[in-house]
């Protein structure tokens, strides 16, 4: 007993580790070759199996991009395939200025740097080369700005005059940000003192709007005083890049001279001795030292009766003005008191219809679950817990569910039935158990949830012959499913939600022995920002 608590214990802490040390690694910028050919980053946002589905999906996207059957003449790529869990999202962008058969082959390429240099198999990663980019995730990508990770790549030839390379960049970012959905680049060159020419070209992934590419590359511009160190360079993003260079780097085709506005230099201080200019017309001259200044003009002020009567004017002017400022917002404020009141009400009205209509979405008929699990047989029992059995069964279309069949002397009452069936329906997360609906009828009470095929973690744990299918990689991935789902419920989910029963046998492992939060029977809903609560009960195990 004192070993399964310290083991659970670990558990625990690892979990909480995690937490805190994941947002520290994301933010480490990548790595390159020697020759700084190839920069990637792989991110630790999720981890796939080698061969599983996400892979396989993962594999035909890149091998697509680079494929001759894929043909468009703009260089840019994005696609999106599998559902769920196995859902790829990726985007290919080439040079603005490479040709269609170049592109393809540097497409080609990356794709297999990338893969051979993010061993841990991540689900997110990046590959920069010099003419292409390409990325993936499992989370959505398209027309999102991303900033980070940032990679610098110094050249090796000078190429700084701040003044000069600054205004080229600013002035080739106005042109990309005003491109297309197709294409968004821009290259040319200006010349700085002495004939020498600057090289840069700029580029952001076409799904961007404006904004978003204009606020991406001014933040690149904006590192090149720190970048490179005097010399030309590469400034790297998912959603923008560009480069400048003491030499033409890219295409000529693409080459146009940027003019520079010459600075406005500052007018010179008069020389002593030398008579001041003279006044620009319809301007009153100062007086020499020495002179007396002119006359003041004739004092033209009214009469005091004629001041009177304007002031006592002013003031009536006044107190309209006041008065109708008060009654303006005396009758906004109730106006928006009224507004603000009736549509809170149609809210909650809202709310309340679409519970009802979410719980008759999910209700079952009882006769379907009895014959799904042959009359709640022995043979497909998987467990019982302290409110009831837990069966396995298999709807008419052919899938396979579990069935929690309450007790009817559990002590979980009307109201924590429904708390446990109106919360989960509105959980959505992969780590979290997914409710497929429920049974009423008399005493009968059913919960419907998908099957997971591995149980529960606790027989991995405390049994001697599964204990061996955890070795580290696999606990690694429970323990980061288990964060996720935690997080989800305390932060990133509608409700706020404390589940108050966590322990081994809650969480539940499918196929690919990813892990899945399971019996909100005990949960507690805290409102947004909430960070206490008291309750009566003893609860959790």
């Amino acid at each position: 007993m004192g070993s399964s608590r310290s083991l659970f214990f670990f558990i625990t802490l690892a979990i909480i580790i995690l937490n805190l040390v994941a947002p520290a690694i994301s933010q480490y910028d990548g790595m390159c070759t020697e020759r700084t050919d190839y920069c990637w980053k792989c991110s630790d946002t999720g981890i796939y199996t080698p061969g599983d589905k996400y892979h396989e999906n993962l594999n035909s996207l890149l091998s697509s991009f680079s494929s001759s059957n894929t043909q468009n003449n703009y260089g840019f790529y994005n696609s999106s395939l599998g559902q769920d869990q196995n859902q790829v999202n990726a985007i290919a962008l080439c040079r603005g200025d490479i040709s269609e058969d170049s592109c393809h082959a540097c497409l080609n390429k990356s794709a297999d740097v990338l893969l051979q240099n993010c061993t841990r198999h991540q689900k997110e990663a990046i590959v920069w080369a010099e003419p292409c980019m390409a990325r993936y995730s499992n989370n959505l990508i398209f027309g999102i700005e991303q900033v980070d990770p940032v990679q610098h790549v110094p050249s090796e030839k000078y190429a700084r005059n701040d003044l000069v390379l600054t205004s080229l960049l600013a002035i080739l970012s106005d042109r990309a940000a005003s491109g297309d959905s197709l294409k968004k680049f821009a290259a040319g060159h200006a010349t700085v003192s002495g004939g020498e020419k600057i090289y840069a070209l700029v580029q952001c992934t076409p799904d961007l709007d404006k904004q978003n590419c204009s606020n991406c590359l001014k933040q690149s511009v904006s590192e090149i005083q720190t970048c490179c160190g005097g010399k030309g360079g590469r400034v790297l993003r998912p959603s923008c890049n560009l480069r400048y260079e003491a030499g033409l780097f890219f295409e000529s085709t693409a080459n146009s001279l940027v003019d520079i506005p010459a600075p406005v230099p500052p007018a010179p201080a008069p020389e002593e001795g030398t008579a001041p200019p003279p006044p620009e017309e319809g301007t009153t001259p100062a007086p020499e030292e020495g002179t007396a200044p002119p006359p003041p003009e004739e004092d033209t002020a009214p009469a005091p009766e004629e001041a009177k009567k304007k002031s006592n004017t002013k003031q009536t002017v006044i107190i309209i003005a006041v008065v109708l400022v008060v009654f303006v917002t005396i009758f906004s404020s109730i106006c928006f008191f009224y507004r603000v009141r009736k549509r809170r009400v149609k809210l909650e009205q809202d709310e309340n219809s679409e519970e009802v209509s979410l719980g008759d979405s999910l209700q079952y008929d009882f006769e379907t679950i009895r014959s799904a699990t042959d009359d709640f047989s022995d043979a497909n029992m998987l467990g019982r817990g302290g409110f009831g059995a837990v069966y396995k069964g298999r709807l008419l279309n052919g899938q396979p569910i579990a069935v929690k069949r309450l007790s009817k002397n559990s002590g979980q009452g009307d109201r924590e039935f429904k708390n446990e069936v109106m919360l989960v329906a509105q959980l959505q997360h992969r780590n979290l158990v997914r409710l497929l609906g429920f049974c009423l009828k008399a005493e009968e009470r059913l919960l419907i949830y998908e099957y997971v095929p591995n149980t529960s973690l606790d027989h991995f744990i405390f049994d001697p012959n599964n204990h061996e299918h955890l070795d580290w990689e696999t606990c690694y991935k429970i323990i980061g499913g288990i964060a996720r789902g935690i997080l989800y419920l305390h932060e990133d989910s509608r409700l706020r939600i404390i589940h108050h029963d966590l322990k081994a046998s809650n969480i539940l492992l499918d196929k690919y022995m990813n892990p899945k939060i399971a019996d909100f029977g005990m949960a507690r809903l805290f409102v947004i920002d909430q960070t206490q609560g008291h309750t009566r009960t003893v609860r959790g195990t």
